[in-house]
């Protein structure tokens, strides 16, 4: 089957990824332009988990006043080349990572920022709420990770649900920007202000 370039124009502006791979996809997908989507979504995330290692120093401060300016968030996204950083898909994340910390009140960035006493504080409260309700010592060990991943996602702004499409985590809205940008992309912190608030 022959490949239009119309489609693969087409195909390229829905995924911003190079005309080759794009070609590559539709033969794949036999055309179907869905199908390729689906197939360059697979390569770009493989892609991506690659480029996590990467150190990413450059970047921008972003930031987002919820209307009223009774609320406000200052982000740190860092990306490695000062290219990626100024490009419009970039400062799209940085905005909607931004609308996610105004929204959504995270107190960390990721798991491994929480302090190690906050999270055994956690587990504690945990046991104790289930052996209230007469659960045997075994499932414990099942129930409390399952109950912690609730509390990381509650105050962890990359274990979030996010809030423009709660089916993915934030952190598979950065992998996808990751797969598309073609760098590694890390939020370093975030500053919350709320007037009146400490």
């Amino acid at each position: 089957m022959s490949i239009q370039p119309s489609d693969v124009q087409k195909l390229r502006e829905r995924t911003g990824v190079g005309m080759m791979e794009c070609k590559n996809a539709l033969t794949e997908a036999n055309g179907d332009v869905e199908k390729a989507i689906e197939i360059l979504r697979a390569r770009g995330i493989a892609k991506a988990a690659k480029r996590t290692d990467r150190v990413a120093s450059e970047g921008q401060i972003i930031s987002y006043i919820h209307p009223g300016a009774k609320l406000g968030v200052l982000v740190e996204l860092n990306s490695e080349t000062d290219f990626v950083a100024r490009t419009e898909d970039f400062a799209k994340l940085g905005k909607e990572l931004a609308m996610q910390v105004a929204a959504a009140a995270p107190l960390y960035v990721r798991k491994e920022d929480v302090p190690i006493d906050l999270v055994e504080k956690e587990q504690s409260i945990i046991a104790q709420q289930l052996a209230g309700e007469g659960k045997p010592a075994a499932m414990l060990a099942k129930i409390i990770p399952g109950k912690m991943e609730k509390f990381y996602a509650e105050i962890c702004l990359i274990e979030q649900p996010c809030i423009k499409d709660s089916s993915i985590k934030v952190k598979d809205m950065i992998t996808q920007a990751i797969a598309k940008l073609g760098e590694n992309i890390v939020v370093k912190r975030f500053a919350r202000y709320k007037l009146g608030e400490n």
